[in-house]
């Protein structure tokens, strides 16, 4: 299990790392009072976007991942000390007491990946759904970059991973290097990624209003998620949802920080980089354009959805004003400075978007994208309304403390003009719109919506904080106090959000606090290539959606399939396929198996290993154990049994 000392002090060690990285080079994005407020998500997307060439050049080890990480810092600080002391007239720096705040915050976030005791049994908080990608961690802990598939075998070959790894293979890299477990590195990461995002946005606001209490508004607004509880208190759930569909995955950042925090990395990487355009257009800089396609590349790699498509669309919707509002004489700086920005960041990114597209063709859907209008009421609305009621009604609702706020600011301030507030709002519509109109075909979440979102949420999150900090100095009663109306609505979720995370309250296993051992027995006999079958609805209890997280968290090997919900996003199947094979698994370990079906785990599927645990239905109706494909090899009464290939 994970030990909380070590992955405290990791997820600390991740955020000095990335500040010495992204320092020197923040500095060409904002003043140099907040560069260090930027500098932790740029640390992370200058190292994560050189990581994946590097490492296919240098090979994965220790010590190409350690040396990496040691010259990047060591170039980063000595970038910062050739830039002068701050302007008088600048902007000021981010206070002290909020990176104190924020790192509480990135506490109580990472701790939601954490496993919780109760008595002599084992709890996890929700989001540990989503985290069952530590089985991606392990994997290229295990074999490096490109890592395999861990989640299907399609026969002896290892397969490619159909998903974006960047985020992952940075936890990979932390637990290659410190020795932690996948599990262990993936919540220190995800803390990390909450104090960095967060310390952007309160850069970001600090910027805005040129005021310090603009930062201490933005931790507030952080924590705000969505107005659903208290119309819960108004409202019988009956009533509630048939007006207003039940909520799905578009959150608040307090929410989706502990879900996806790869899709938050991403989300501040791109609003760094819609910075990075905006500077672009006013100052054309050939190491500012390389800046932006380690940073876009970066970002693709984190999140297709949001590195890829929103960051298009903005750059889209804001290249042309920018080039327009720009003095004549820059325009074809600017120009050149963008392409070679997108070719950079197309060639950093290649053998990511070449493996998507791959996955997408293999997978034999029309495409990965397609459009349809978000859906908001309910079965007692007229559907027609869906359109409007996203802009009218389910923003407000998930979004009360930032969205009225926050976009009057942004709009208020985009009427003077500046090339920064320009891109960001560029990058806020193309966010909403995108979550509005786009629908992902791949799986059974509109993940597009849900993800696309998040860059919108940061920028507002941010413009919500200037502009409390500009109406409390105006002294403008009113408007203030609606401001705070609506954050201490939205604070009523997010609380929920962060009392969900400390306590989980969810299913308690008391097998799963002995799973552990079980899969050392495994790997004893299971080699770091081998894959192995298990129940793929093993612990299927204790997430919100049946995921053997028993095998993601502590197997660390390959999975002949993992199951339904794995396999939709991280393995490129065609649905028929893949709802067969998962019929034939559970089948299996059912206790309802042919000798066909064992016959096809071994000759089919590459299962080398084959573990049946007393939860199994196959316990007392063992098909393996009158194989000739397989012998046992190691048992524990009443508890598992482990059986490896006959001819080993």
């Amino acid at each position: 299990m994970p030990a909380i000392a070590p992955t405290l002090i990791a997820g600390i060690g991740l955020v000095v790392l990335w500040t010495a990285i992204g320092l020197g080079p923040a500095r060409r994005i904002a003043a140099p009072a907040l560069a260090p407020a930027l500098a932790p998500v740029l640390g992370w997307a200058v190292h994560a976007a050189l990581a994946l060439p590097w490492c296919l050049v240098a090979g994965w080890s220790v010590w190409s991942v350690a040396g990496l990480a040691a010259g990047l810092a060591l170039a980063g600080l000595a970038l910062a000390r050739r830039t002068g002391a701050a302007p008088a007239d600048g902007p000021p720096a981010v206070p002290g007491w909020i990176w104190a705040a924020a790192l509480l915050v990135a506490l109580a976030i990472g701790n939601a990946v954490l496993p919780k005791a109760d008595g002599d049994g084992i709890v996890l908080s929700a989001p540990i759904f989503d985290h069952a990608k530590v089985a991606i961690v392990d994997e290229i802990r295990r074999s490096g970059l490109p890592p395999g598939n861990p989640v299907f075998g399609d026969g002896p070959e290892p397969g490619r991973l159909a998903y974006y790894y960047l985020w992952h293979a940075e936890a990979a890299g932390l637990a290659l290097v410190t020795g932690l477990s996948g599990w262990e590195a993936d919540a220190a990461l995800t803390g990390a990624t909450a104090f960095a995002s967060l310390m952007l946005m309160a850069g970001l606001a600090t910027g805005l209003a040129r005021r310090r209490s603009a930062a201490g508004w933005t931790v507030a607004l952080a924590l705000a998620g969505s107005l659903r509880p208290v119309l819960g208190l108004v409202w019988a759930a009956r009533d509630l949802d048939a007006v207003l569909r039940p909520a799905t995955g578009l959150g608040a950042w307090i929410f989706q920080a502990g879900w996806a925090p790869q899709h938050v990395m991403s989300a501040s990487v791109i609003v760094l980089a819609m910075l990075l355009l905006a500077r672009l257009a006013t100052r054309p800089d050939p190491a500012g354009a390389a800046l932006l396609a380690l940073v876009a590349a970066a970002g693709f790699g984190s999140s297709t959805w949001i590195g890829g498509l929103t960051l298009a669309a903005a750059v889209l919707g804001a290249a042309p004003i920018l080039a327009w509002r720009s003095p004549p004489g820059r325009r074809p700086g600017f120009v050149r400075d963008g392409l070679l920005a997108a070719t950079g960041a197309l060639l950093l990114a290649w053998p990511l978007l070449h493996d998507q597209a791959a996955a997408a063709a293999a997978r034999e859907i029309a495409g990965p994208v397609g459009i349809r209008p978000y859906p908001v009421l309910g079965p007692a609305m007229p559907a027609f309304l869906d359109p409007a009621a996203y802009w009218l009604v389910l923003l407000p609702v998930e979004f009360p403390a930032i969205v009225l706020t926050g976009g009057w600011a942004l709009v208020r301030r985009v009427r003077r003009g500046a090339p920064l507030v320009i891109a960001l709002a560029a990058l806020t519509a193309a966010g909403l719109m995108l979550a509005w109109l786009g629908q992902s075909r791949i799986g059974d979440n509109n993940d597009l919506a849900w993800r696309a979102a998040l860059p919108a949420v940061l920028v507002l999150t941010a413009a919500a904080a200037a502009a409390l900090s500009d109406l409390i100095a105006a002294r403008a009663r009113i408007a203030a106090l609606a401001g705070l109306a609506a954050l201490a609505l939205g604070l009523v979720d997010g609380l929920l959000d962060l009392h969900g995370y400390a306590t989980a309250g969810g299913a308690v296993s008391r097998d799963f606090a002995t799973d552990e051992a079980m899969w050392q027995a495994v790997r004893r006999h299971a080699g770091p290539d081998d894959r192995v079958a298990s129940n793929p609805l093993l612990e299927a209890g204790l997430t919100p959606w049946p995921v053997n997280i028993s095998w993601a968290l502590l197997g660390n090997r390959r999975a002949c399939f993992a199951g339904r919900e794995m396999a939709l996003a991280f393995a490129a199947l065609p649905a028929p396929r893949r709802d067969a094979i998962d019929d034939r698994f559970r089948r299996i370990f059912a206790g309802f198996a042919s000798p066909a079906d064992i016959d096809a785990l071994f000759r089919d599927y590459g299962c080398r290993v084959v573990l049946v645990t007393a939860r199994d239905g196959a316990w007392l109706r063992d098909p393996f154990a009158a194989s000739s494909d397989y012998r046992l090899v190691e048992t524990r009464p009443g508890a598992w049994r482990i059986y490896a290939p006959a001819d080993r």
